[in-house]
């Protein structure tokens, strides 16, 4: 009779230990699922910090463009008041359009970066001298002044001329940041500015051949 009680006994631990034993197994692989989980969210969280990483072109180019757009509404809204041509009020109106916000978007970038963005274009009042002569494309103050003084079909003559070179700079500007930028939505946007003012230029140099 004790020798059957012992065995019972002795099968009882043998199940609460086997018991035990599965229990500790499925908690290591609880463990191991959230160790594996942890890994993931890390390997993500890597990946977005890379997506989001910036260089100094990047920061360059929204520093040089912003005051380059802000230059290029300023000449929009003369062509408002002085164009003789719709087609010329029209297209200065797109410009002003598309600009503005991409300067917020670019001034957005350097804030996130805790880079400075320009408050104003250099010689906002009228040109860009001082701080701006690097940026191709951009007009000096006496081109702004005689720009200011102009009207009617000599102002859209002389709108479009320099609205045609002020494009061709910043295609420039743009390219240099497709090819040397790191910050996707930033060489997005340039790839975006590529795209219209491409076009935005051969509408002008049709509007010139018909003047």
């Amino acid at each position: 009779m004790t020798s059957t009680r012992s065995l019972i006994r002795r099968a009882a631990l043998g199940t609460t230990a086997v018991a035990a034993a599965l229990v500790l197994a499925a908690c290591g692989s609880d463990n191991g699922s959230d160790t594996g989980s942890g890994t993931q969210t890390s390997a993500s969280a890597g990946a977005e910090d890379t997506a989001g990483a910036h260089n100094d072109q990047d920061v360059s180019f929204a520093q040089d463009m912003i005051p380059h757009h802000q230059q290029a509404i300023q000449m929009s809204k003369m062509a408002a008041r002085q164009a003789s041509s719709a087609e010329v009020k029209d297209l200065a109106t797109r410009i002003e359009k598309a600009q503005g916000p991409e300067i917020e978007t670019m001034s957005g970038w350097l804030e996130s970066w805790g880079e400075d963005a320009p408050s104003s274009m250099p010689g906002m009042d009228h040109g860009g001298d001082s701080g701006s002569s690097h940026m191709p494309g951009m007009m000096d103050t006496e081109d702004m002044d005689e720009l200011m003084e102009a009207s009617g079909k000599g102002f859209d003559t002389m709108f479009l001329t320099m609205m045609v070179e002020h494009h061709e700079g910043a295609v420039e500007m743009a390219t240099t940041e497709k090819d040397k930028g790191q910050y996707g939505p930033t060489k997005k946007l340039a790839g975006d500015i590529i795209t219209a003012q491409n076009a935005e230029i051969e509408e002008m140099n049709k509007l010139l051949g018909k003047s």
